[in-house]
């Protein structure tokens, strides 16, 4: 249902936590790199044949000029989730944000924050979730268990 791309295996530290929240909230993902600026034929027929190859939602990852995002949402009609990532040649991150963040109209990109895969992953079923009931029962159990973690941890801190 998801797929979780990346331009480099670098970025997949980041994005492995897409994948880890998408396993604990049981939704189905694949996930493989596709770099806009080294393999552009392969993220074109990847853009292209995502949605009949079932996928609903991408996760794209992506640092430094971070054009993976924004090329991928250009050719498929799917919706897009950017993850800026703070690569090795990032300006402080800033590059990759501003490049995913600043499309133009006509080819929305959601952003999360840099770095923010899990988040990506947690948006992602939230979108599938609106025509799944089991998948939108399974994220707002997750969203109740943070509401609980926080409260244990004040109970913990206000116990000293």
């Amino acid at each position: 249902m998801v797929a979780i791309i990346m331009g480099s295996d670098s970025d997949l530290p980041v994005m492995q936590k897409a994948a880890d929240i998408l396993t604990q909230l049981e939704v189905p993902f694949e996930m493989t790199i596709v770099s806009a600026h080294r393999t552009p034929g392969r993220m074109f027929q990847f853009a292209q044949t995502a949605a009949e190859r079932g996928f609903r939602v991408v996760i794209a990852g992506a640092g430094g000029a971070a054009h993976l995002p924004g090329m991928v949402a250009a050719i498929t009609p799917l919706p897009v989730i950017g993850v800026p990532v703070k690569s090795s040649n990032s300006i402080d991150g800033w590059d990759s944000i501003l490049s995913i963040l600043q499309m133009p109209e006509g080819v929305p990109v959601a952003t999360v924050a840099l770095n923010a895969a899990r988040n990506a992953g947690i948006l992602a079923a939230q979108m599938l979730g609106t025509g799944d009931p089991a998948i939108l029962k399974r994220v707002d159990a997750y969203k109740k268990s943070l509401e609980e973690t926080v409260l244990a941890k004040a109970r913990k801190m206000e116990d000293r």
